[in-house]
C-alpha cells in the first residue's frame, strides 16, 4: 500500500483527496464527492481537511533521496 502524500499532480486545492484516494485504492473523484457530501453534515469536516494539508508531505519530499 502506498504512504499518505499529497501528489502532485491531480491536485484541485491541496491534492488531500488525491492523497487519500491514493492511499486506499479509490479514485479522487470518489474521495472528493464523498468529502463534498460529508459537508452537508454537521462536523468539523474543514478544520480535518486543512489539518491533513499542513500534516501530509508533499510527493516530492516523499521520493527525494537522501545524499
Amino acid at each position: 500500500m502506498n504512504g499518505l502524500y499529497r501528489p502532485r499532480n491531480d491536485r484541485m486545492i491541496a491534492g488531500v483527496c488525491a492523497g487519500l484516494a491514493r492511499r486506499f485504492g479509490m479514485t479522487p473523484g470518489t474521495v472528493r464527492l464523498l468529502f463534498v457530501l460529508s459537508c452537508l453534515l454537521p462536523g468539523p469536516q474543514f478544520v480535518v481537511y486543512l489539518v491533513l494539508w499542513v500534516m501530509m508531505p508533499n510527493e516530492d519530499s516523499r521520493v527525494a533521496s537522501p545524499r
